[in-house]
């Protein structure tokens, strides 16, 4: 089909052939018609870069166009709401405003009030449903991307929950449901009451095989034997793929991994870049480092980044992710070594993806085998549409009989079926709460109708889970959370602002109870509660660290808030319970103002850990100080001041320098040390003592004196904007929009 052909106003189809696309790729002809531009439900189930997110565009535009509503996109993940805001940017010279939230469940989001497309993480979608904006009834269409992870124990619950109540508050709402790998797409599409469109269909066709010893066999029964140059398989092949000018994605199991496989690599990279691009890799490189004190990994990238080598995984901070990703993007990265979270995170296709390792260890599951739909996902990487003719994707074998086994596994297996996690007491609760509270459901009889809703009682029957309803609702009877009147449900104060915190049920009568009961609370204490959260993600002990916490916490016992499990009939809760201390202890160096490098280096974390433990932790300070506030318990001050503290990561006497923006925790120290220690000492103090401060300079410094009123005459532009001030203008912007 072409692209004149599609039932749009002639602006919007302009706009797309300025784009370079002319035509429809088959997949997205047999979305259109299936009715994608009619209002009707879809699921569409083709593989990755077969234009997915283009029949979504189209649809959206028909929506906003034609007056029928506003459009939501909704995906799994942070990164993926920045890369898909950024893209769907593009329209707003049309006159579609464009919104993202992704952060702040707590926030009604008045700003999205305008927007036509309004792009949303799964839980903050989830959340805003909670607040019931007014805006929420104009939606038309509902974009529900990377649907498969409705299979997903963590965040499938949710997304199944959301996709449930706007059908419930909407039922004319337009779906449209997309994946790269559904096995059970007519039960998807039956659970949407939606049409199936399924495909195999690629712009850049891609074949899987296996590699042993220099020697790839395909899944169509050819082999074909690679140049042998360093006697390491892996190696060799990278090479052939660079000699055509490819890009590789690697796929190992571990952060450590990463690390090792591309400093491997990257001395034999380097030989294959000209002279061009190993200056603009010296300057992306560059980009990395920030700050005098930066942790080891950081530097180690920055390096890797200068040969042509990036590793990727969740130890990275978001900065350092952007960097890598739009680096090897531009074709100046030739080799990222990356956990399987990337081929989830981003659209980040490469000419071949490699797959080492098909086995994962956790503590407490062991080693085991990654399901095929995993390795689906990632052999899906594989094929750069306009730059590719082929794509391919191999798993490395150490034997004869590995290499049977991984062709018989993982190449020629289809995904398996996806199915509701929704039975998950966890997520129950905390979804009827939700329910409840935002007076969704006021009965039993219209809780089974939402339920009734879900692809679990599509896949299970209503009756499988009632009895965990039950269950479900007397948790949140017993814990003061909902009222039972008659046949009628109502929240409490408590509940309701549960809810509305966007914390589990099991957190909020946590959290009651311990403050209630409790005259003082410690620094360590507190940051242990909010670390003993089932919402608040933790570090684990190491085996050589054991003693050192087991130490620690007989030394400590008197300031915690919470007994310990007992380490010989509870094992794994004691050494859950150990890990909430050593992340504890994390928190706390970074609100004592330890540096990046000394943290990581301290505790084998990165500080993308640190910064995911410290915005997890700032909320649920939040929610304490809330919690104590509706419980009548005197430490709600002491954690407002806790959740500050941890957003800055800082010393109490900073957080007003901090607030300024620009002014980070080096910087606020910095100002401090040079005797401009408040408010009023920065709006009195010439601007040029400000910007001799070290690590300010002039740009900051007029920054500074511009918030507070006081703005001074404007430098000449090339003295204002030098390269470190530039950086930190896109960090800034980055950061705003994370």
């Amino acid at each position: 089909m072409e692209i004149e052909e599609v039932p749009l106003n002639a602006r919007i189809l302009s706009l797309i052939r300025r784009e370079g696309i002319t035509k429809l790729f088959p997949p997205q002809e047999a979305a259109l018609t299936a009715g994608a531009l009619d209002g009707k439900n879809v699921v569409l189930s083709v593989p990755t870069s077969a234009g997915k997110t283009l029949v979504s565009e189209l649809s959206m535009l028909k929506v906003i166009s034609e007056g029928w509503g506003r459009a939501i996109y909704m995906v799994p993940l942070r990164s993926l709401a920045r890369e898909k805001y950024l893209e769907f940017k593009k329209y707003q010279s049309l006159g579609v405003t464009v919104g993202v939230s992704i952060g702040d469940f707590d926030s009604p989001s008045s700003n999205l009030d305008e927007a036509d497309i309004v792009v949303l993480t799964t839980e903050r979608a989830d959340a805003m449903i909670r607040h019931r904006p007014e805006w929420i009834h104009d939606v038309g269409i509902v974009v529900a991307d990377e649907i498969h992870l409705v299979n997903d124990e963590s965040r499938g619950p949710t997304l199944e929950m959301v996709l449930a109540k706007i059908r419930w508050l909407k039922p004319d709402v337009q779906i449209l449901a997309l994946s790269a790998t559904i096995s059970n797409v007519s039960e998807i599409a039956g659970w949407l009451n939606a049409k199936a469109v399924v495909s195999d269909w690629r712009p850049v066709p891609l074949t899987e095989g296996v590699l042993l010893d220099g020697v790839v066999r395909l899944a169509d029964g050819s082999m074909r034997f690679i140049r042998r140059r360093t006697g390491d398989d892996l190696t060799d092949v990278i090479l052939e793929a660079l000699d055509d000018d490819g890009q590789v994605l690697v796929f190992v199991s571990s952060r450590r991994s990463t690390m090792a496989v591309a400093k491997k690599l990257s001395r034999f990279v380097k030989t294959s870049l000209d002279a061009e691009t190993q200056e603009e890799l010296r300057r992306i490189g560059l980009r990395v480092i920030r700050g005098q004190t930066y942790p080891e990994a950081t530097r180690l990238l920055a390096e890797l980044i200068t040969h042509g080598v990036a590793f990727h995984h969740a130890g990275l901070t978001n900065y350092e992710r952007a960097v890598v990703e739009d680096a090897f993007r531009s074709n100046m990265v030739k080799v990222i070594v990356a956990t399987p979270t990337l081929a989830a995170g981003v659209n980040l296709p490469a000419r071949l993806a490699i797959i080492r390792d098909y086995r994962r260890y956790e503590s407490f599951r062991g080693s085991y085998h990654i399901p095929v739909l995993e390795y689906k996902q990632m052999a899906g990487r594989a094929g750069r549409p306009k730059y590719d003719d082929h794509g391919e994707a191999l798993l490395v074998a150490r034997s004869l009989d590995e290499n049977d086994f991984l062709f018989e596994r993982y190449v020629l297996s289809e995904p398996e079926d996806i199915h509701s996690k929704l039975a998950s007491p966890r997520a129950l609760r905390s979804h009827l709460l939700a329910a409840i509270a935002s007076e969704l459901t006021r009965t039993r009889t219209e809780i089974e109708r939402l339920i009734a809703g879900t692809l679990f009682s599509y896949q299970f029957s209503l009756q499988s889970i009632s009895h965990l309803v039950d269950s479900a609702l007397r948790f949140l009877i017993d814990g003061d959370l909902v009222l039972q009147e008659d046949e009628t449900y109502r929240a409490t104060a408590l509940g309701r602002r549960a809810s509305q915190l966007y914390i589990s049920p099991s957190t909020a009568v946590l959290f009651r109870e311990i403050l209630e009961e409790s005259d003082q609370v410690s620094l360590l204490g507190a940051l242990h509660l909010v670390c003993h959260s089932p919402d608040q993600p933790v570090t684990y002990v190491q085996r050589r660290e054991l003693e050192d916490y087991e130490y620690l916490l007989s030394h400590h016992l008197d300031h915690l808030l919470v007994e310990p499990p007992d380490e010989w009939e509870e094992p794994d809760l004691y050494s859950r319970f150990l890990g909430e201390l050593k992340t504890a202890q994390i928190l706390l160096d970074w609100i004592s103002e330890e540096s990046e490098r000394n943290i990581t280096e301290r505790y084998g974390v990165g500080m993308g850990d640190v910064h995911r433990f410290a915005q997890s932790a700032e909320w649920l300070a939040y929610a304490a100080a809330e919690i104590a506030r509706i419980a009548g318990s005197p430490h709600a001050p002491f954690f407002r001041q806790l959740q500050e503290r941890l957003k800055y990561g800082v010393r109490p006497e900073l957080l007003d320098l901090v607030k300024i923006r620009g002014v980070g925790r080096v910087r606020g120290r910095m100002l401090y040390q040079s005797g401009l220690r408040t408010i009023q000492d920065l709006m009195e103090a010439p601007i040029e003592r400000i910007a001799l401060v070290p690590s300010v300079g002039m740009a900051v410094a007029r920054s500074i004196k511009e918030q507070l009123g006081t703005p001074t005459p404007m430098l000449d532009l090339a003295e204002e904007m030098d390269e470190h001030s530039m950086e930190q203008a896109l960090i800034d912007e980055f950061d705003v929009l994370e």
